[in-house]
C-alpha cells in the first residue's frame, strides 16, 4: 500500500491515536483524509476533512461510506475500554466493548471493503488480543475477537487484492490509558511503525515491547506467562 495519493479514512480521528494517524497519513503525502469521529466538531487538526462516524451505528456508517466513496485506505482505529473484568463487572460494559472493537470494526469493513480493491486496511489491536490482566478481561475479549476478524477478513478479501495489516501495541500514552501509571509509548511511535509496516506490506506490526514479548510467550505454557 503506497500512502502517497491515497484517500484516507481514519475512524476515532479527533484524539489519541487516531489523531496521529491522521497528522502522519497527511505528511505522507496522502491526497485526501477523512478524519472520522462520532463528534466531528472535535476534529481541530487542518487539511483533514471532518467526517461524522459512529461505528456502532449502520445507520451513520452507510451515511459514511456515501461521503467517503474515493476512500483507498482505512484505518479501523476507533475503540473503547471500560475496563470491565468478566464475572464482576458490569456486564452491559463488557458487551459495550465487543459491540464497539468487535461488531463496530466489522460494520466498517463490511461497509467500505467494496470500494478497497487494490487498497488497504489497518485494525489496531492489542497485545491484549493475546493475554488478559485483572481489569482488562472485557476489552481483551473484544481484542482477541477483532484479532481473528482481522485473520478473516484478510482471507475473504485476497481475491479483491486488499491488504490487511493489524497492529497490535501495548499501552500508549492517550487519553485511554491516562488512568494507567504503567511505562507507555508515544503515539506518534507507534502510529509511525503502523504506517511503515503498512507500507512494507505486512500482515503484522508489533509496535513496541509489549506485543513482542506477550506473542513470543504464545508458544509455551501459559501458567509460566501467568504467574512469572
Amino acid at each position: 500500500m503506497q500512502i502517497q495519493g491515497s484517500i484516507a479514512l481514519v475512524t476515532g480521528a479527533n484524539r489519541g491515536l487516531g489523531r496521529h494517524f491522521a497528522d502522519q497519513l497527511l505528511e505522507r503525502g496522502a491526497a485526501k483524509v477523512y478524519a472520522a469521529a462520532r463528534r466531528p466538531e472535535l476534529v481541530d487538526l487542518p487539511g483533514v476533512e471532518p467526517l461524522q462516524l459512529d461505528i456502532t451505528d449502520p445507520g451513520s456508517v452507510a451515511a459514511a461510506v456515501r461521503t467517503a466513496a474515493d476512500a483507498t485506505l482505512l484505518i479501523n482505529n476507533a475503540g473503547i475500554a471500560n475496563t470491565a473484568d468478566l464475572l464482576t463487572g458490569d456486564l452491559d460494559l463488557a458487551r459495550a466493548e465487543m459491540e464497539t472493537n468487535f461488531w463496530g470494526t466489522l460494520t466498517v469493513i463490511r461497509a467500505f471493503a467494496p470500494q478497497l480493491a487494490g487498497g488497504a486496511i489497518l485494525n489496531v489491536l492489542s497485545a491484549l488480543s493475546w493475554a488478559s490482566f485483572p481489569g482488562s478481561g472485557g476489552y481483551a475479549a473484544s481484542k482477541a475477537a477483532e484479532w481473528s476478524l482481522t485473520n478473516g477478513v484478510r482471507l475473504e478479501l485476497a481475491a479483491q487484492q486488499t491488504q490487511v495489516t493489524g497492529l497490535h501495541l501495548g499501552p500508549a500514552d492517550t487519553d485511554m490509558t491516562a488512568a494507567h501509571d504503567v511505562p507507555k509509548t508515544a503515539p506518534a511511535v507507534v502510529v509511525k511503525a503502523a504506517l511503515d509496516g503498512l507500507e512494507a506490506g505486512k500482515w503484522e506490526v508489533l509496535a513496541d515491547e509489549m506485543p513482542r514479548v506477550v506473542k513470543a510467550a504464545l508458544a509455551g505454557d501459559p501458567e509460566a506467562f501467568y504467574t512469572r
